[in-house]
């Protein structure tokens, strides 16, 4: 089975075409456990989600908060594997029919093997990879396994990212670039700022893929501020707090994160 690119991106092109940006929800697999981390993502789904991040958990994850690592730290102390990870992704995929991304970090793809990830996260339905920390320099290897097996390589950009390094970056990307609007770990802010606008801008200067804004988005209004310069908006810490927040209780976890994608897949239709 191929993986789902083209899914990922006739979902950016539709969202565009209706005039607003796709909501994508970031959730880490295992979490709150394995069964309920996926049917946490079908409930975003329900809720209006676009696309769907199944976060990979990481022991040192050095772009996320305080919220997610606390995700993490729960989803590993529960035992979660790869295979659960890729378990999640198609379950999602085939529950709602739409684009389902792993993103990661690079090491437990380079010790699993990169052809065999691919493979198996192509297999389960995945549409691509999100990976934070791999440089482009070092990246040959997976882009080329990505590509033969239909993933999307996503890459992340910062406000730091100078000119010349976003057109390196984007032109080893597929699929969209992601675009990290603030310095720092994610986790939700009172305000997104104006370095997001500012990185889209140039962002959008260096390539033609769609730009997504991630890191800081919490509520609709936030939703639509950044939906009237992006592509997309990424929202994970939010969606976690709403689930750390249920304490153990699973319904009225995925009765808030169903009413949150709602929230701000509405929102996304506001466009500022």
């Amino acid at each position: 089975m191929s993986g789902q690119i083209n899914v990922l991106e006739q979902t950016l092109a539709g969202a565009r075409a209706e005039n607003r940006a796709a909501l994508i929800a970031y959730l880490p697999a295992g979490f709150p456990t394995v069964d309920g981390g996926i049917e946490a993502a079908k409930a975003v789904f329900e809720g209006g989600a676009d696309i769907v991040e199944i976060g990979l958990p990481h022991s040192d994850p050095v772009l996320d908060g305080p919220v997610i690592q606390t995700a993490d730290d729960i989803a590993l102390r529960g035992g979660v594997r790869i295979a659960d990870v890729l378990r999640t992704v198609r379950e999602a995929h085939r529950a709602a029919g739409k684009p389902v991304l792993v993103m990661t970090y690079w090491n437990p793809v380079d010790r699993y093997g990169v052809e065999r990830f691919a493979a198996e996260l192509a297999e389960a339905g995945g549409a691509g990879c999100i990976l934070p920390d791999l440089p482009v320099e070092e990246s040959e290897g997976w882009r080329k396994a990505a590509q033969a097996h239909g993933l999307a390589t996503v890459f992340v950009v910062a406000p730091s990212s100078r000119d010349e390094r976003l057109v390196k970056i984007t032109a080893a990307g597929s699929g969209f670039v992601y675009a990290a609007s603030l310095m720092g770990v994610t986790g939700t802010r009172a305000s997104v700022g104006e370095q997001a606008a500012d990185l889209v801008r140039r962002t959008r200067a260096a390539t033609d893929l769609p730009v997504c804004v991630g890191l800081g988005v919490s509520n609709a209004a936030q939703a639509a501020e950044v939906a009237a310069f992006a592509d997309g908006v990424i929202v994970g810490s939010a969606f976690v707090k709403r689930l750390l927040d249920a304490d153990g209780d699973q319904a009225a976890g995925l009765a808030a994160v169903r009413a949150l994608a709602a929230e701000l897949a509405a929102g996304v239709r506001k466009r500022g």
